[in-house]
């Protein structure tokens, strides 16, 4: 296992960071346990969840799984780096969702429990919250920090200048604030290229990709509709129409050089300076399996012009858009 530091932080984490949304939804209690033992011995010593992940009406469940697989012993919980997030709806009663202080206190106390641990490494916004100063927010993470309930404070769905603001305010109070933020990242969807990405460079967040197949649509997706193994309809299709030449061209690329088109996915994103870890989300073990085979994928010069050629990115704000 590869391993990089989240951010500007001393944080030592892998290469490739181990999503839990799919357990309990997709994948049941017994099958998430064991790909989580299988990551933990293969040195995947990163694993992310949130407080809504469950499934419908069973928001918290993903962390009941976690905290059951930690609760097993065998210095689990103490290997791991373990990341979670708040901000989505617990409950319709006021204040039980955003980054108010009130919330971040209860919804933090809510994950230990449910974790079965006393602290977080990484907790994260999950989204930008327009109706809370920054001040409030920061006040109340320096708070778990001082109590020891959490360790390092990132981001998710933030914009460029959402980062600015938040390391802008944590300055005046001497704090840390962000050691990373997680984006939709991958080479179809590449967006934070213009600000959130230099924005996280210059002020040390490391970014952690989600969705780095694009729903699927990286992961050789034509190939399986001509197998007979996957169906596309309605909004999965769609998306494969709206870039089916590329994604024919990417695959095509794929088979010439001989590797997977999901290992050359995850490749290009680790290849990425600013990228610490993409996100996967496995159901199974072989999903898991196949995504760390992209740890030994070496893109070349030349490979990554090819894959810039079939999908072309973005420059930096402005000279993005301002020519």
């Amino acid at each position: 296992m590869k391993y990089k530091n989240l951010g500007r932080s001393g944080l030592s984490v892998s290469r490739i960071c181990l999503g839990t949304m799919n357990f309990g939804p997709e994948t049941d209690e017994a099958t998430s346990h064991s790909i989580m033992d299988s990551a933990l011995s293969g040195g995947l010593n990163f694993f992310d969840t949130a407080n809504r992940y469950g499934g419908l009406n069973q928001w918290g469940r993903t962390e009941e799984i976690l905290g059951r697989w930690f609760a097993k012993g065998g210095a689990r919980r103490e290997k791991v780096v373990l990341a979670t997030k708040l901000y989505g709806e617990m409950d319709p009663w006021p204040n039980n969702k955003g980054v108010s202080a009130l919330n971040i206190r209860r919804a933090c106390d809510a994950s230990l429990k449910r974790m079965q641990t006393d602290y977080i490494d990484l907790y994260q916004m999950h989204h930008i919250d327009r109706t809370t100063p920054w001040e409030e927010v920061w006040q109340a993470m320096e708070i778990l920090v001082a109590q020891g309930k959490i360790l390092y404070v990132g981001s998710s769905n933030f914009g460029g200048w959402h980062l600015a603001q938040a390391q802008g305010a944590a300055a005046k109070r001497n704090f840390m604030g962000l050691v990373s933020e997680q984006s939709i990242y991958n080479l179809v969807v590449r967006d934070i290229e213009r600000e959130v990405i230099p924005a996280a460079e210059h002020y040390g967040i490391g970014i952690l990709p989600w969705s780095p197949l694009n729903g699927g649509l990286l992961g050789g997706v034509l190939k399986k509709e001509r197998d007979g193994k996957r169906r596309l309809e309605g909004r999965s299709k769609d998306a494969l129409d709206a870039v089916r030449p590329r994604v024919e061209a990417y695959e095509n690329f794929c088979a010439e050089i001989g590797q997977e088109p999901g290992d050359v996915a995850l490749a290009w994103l680790l290849a990425q300076p600013s990228v610490t870890a993409p996100i996967i989300g496995p159901r199974t073990q072989d999903q898991l399996d196949s995504a760390l085979r992209a740890l030994d994928v070496e893109l070349t010069t030349e490979h990554l012009t090819k894959l810039n050629e079939i999908f072309p990115g973005y420059k930096t704000s402005p000279e993005d858009h301002a020519w």
